[in-house]
């Protein structure tokens, strides 16, 4: 039988060793990356059937001050994601790469989704709101009070196919001037739906200490929701939170830890090779760094954009859908959010601090945003 191209460069991530890159050139005239990609780490027999062998990262733009909420639109076939302090969105389009402002002011927006109808739904740290964006070009205001309170600062944002959008609000835009409007917080820190039918705005849940990244399992049966309590409170943790959703897909239940961040020091190092980095490390010998934004695929593997720890932590974690670290891919910035996107939803969008990154996978993204 005649091996194919793609089965060959497959079966060659599991000889060849590949070394991280330590001081990458991402510019525009740097050296190609020799094949197969350094930076794109396979942990497991299982993620070496998802590393693509001749596939690269890219790093499609650079000079924004926070990216964040990649979102990728499939009417349009163009990518859009925010830069929380210079108050804009951006848009990508991968015919040509070409990048432009999409909307600015945007009212400090923060988390970016698109709705079964093709409407960006944006939250909105200076405003303390949801809003979506009509065909027509108005908006309109989905939520913005709880009990008669102002949200914090809505951060990130789904939507299920029956049209509930729910979005987490943790009120990092109200902490400080720099990503939003410094003002007091009045709610507890927590995840909110909005009803398709009703609108009216129901808490899913309080538990965590700052609820973060949203997303669901691919059957909308389960509900991810990222921790990043440990910036403000010291007793949270670093982990990702997995909850059953209820038949009607308007509450979640059994709320228990999917993964922790944790990964031991010296493999952090030996990923990356930079043992003179300052890293913070437990008794235990043990590294933890915040899951912001996470995607899944359709065979339920959970990509986790991470940081604050440092090389060879950095970048996007990947696990199984049972909590094993299978994969990374290693970024020189901190990576807050991604998204799958492209024809095919197997390129992999990286909102990585000053620079959007991209890669291709053999995955598919499971969602339709």
């Amino acid at each position: 039988m005649q091996t194919s191209r793609r089965s060959f460069l497959t079966a060659a991530l599991g000889t060849l060793a590949t070394v991280p890159l330590l001081a990458r050139d991402f510019g525009k005239n740097a050296e190609p990356v020799r094949y197969p990609e350094p930076d794109v780490i396979a942990l497991t027999d299982a993620f070496k059937k998802i590393k693509i062998g001749n596939a690269a990262i890219e790093r499609l733009h650079t000079g924004m001050r926070w990216a964040e909420g990649p979102a990728w639109s499939g009417p349009g076939q163009y990518l859009m994601w925010s830069d929380i302090p210079n108050n804009a969105q951006m848009r990508y389009l991968p015919e040509d790469n070409h990048v432009s402002v999409l909307r600015k002011p945007s009212n400090y927006g923060n988390g970016n989704t698109f709705d079964p109808q093709g409407r960006q739904v944006t939250c909105e740290h200076e405003t303390r709101r949801v809003v979506r964006y009509e065909a027509n070009g108005t908006v309109t205001v989905l939520a913005e009070t709880y009990g008669g309170k102002p949200f914090n600062a809505p951060n990130d944002i789904v939507v299920h196919p029956d049209g509930g959008v729910w979005f987490s609000d943790p009120g990092y835009g109200a902490l400080f001037e720099y990503e939003g409007k410094k003002q007091p917080l009045e709610l507890k820190e927590a995840v909110y739906r909005i009803d398709p039918a009703t609108a009216k705005i129901e808490m899913v849940t309080d538990a965590l200490f700052k609820p973060n990244g949203l997303c669901f399992s691919p059957d909308y049966k389960k509900l991810y929701i990222c921790d990043t309590g440990a910036t403000h409170y010291p007793q949270a943790p670093k982990n990702i939170q997995i909850f059953d959703v209820s038949a009607d897909a308007r509450k979640i239940s059994n709320g228990r830890e999917y993964i922790s961040m944790k990964m031991s020091m010296a493999s952090a190092v030996s990923l990356f090779g930079d043992p003179h980095w300052r890293y913070d490390v437990d008794k235990d010998g043990n590294v933890a760094g915040l899951a912001d934004g996470i995607r899944c695929d359709t065979a339920g593997n959970i990509w986790v954009g991470s940081g604050w720890v440092g090389p060879g932590y950095d970048g996007v974690q990947i696990f199984s859908p049972d909590g094993e670290r299978i994969g990374q891919i290693l970024l020189p910035e901190i990576c807050a959010n991604i998204c799958f996107g492209g024809p095919r939803r197997n390129r992999l969008f990286m909102a990585a601090s000053q620079s959007l990154y991209a890669v291709y996978v053999e995955a598919t993204g499971a969602h339709f945003c």
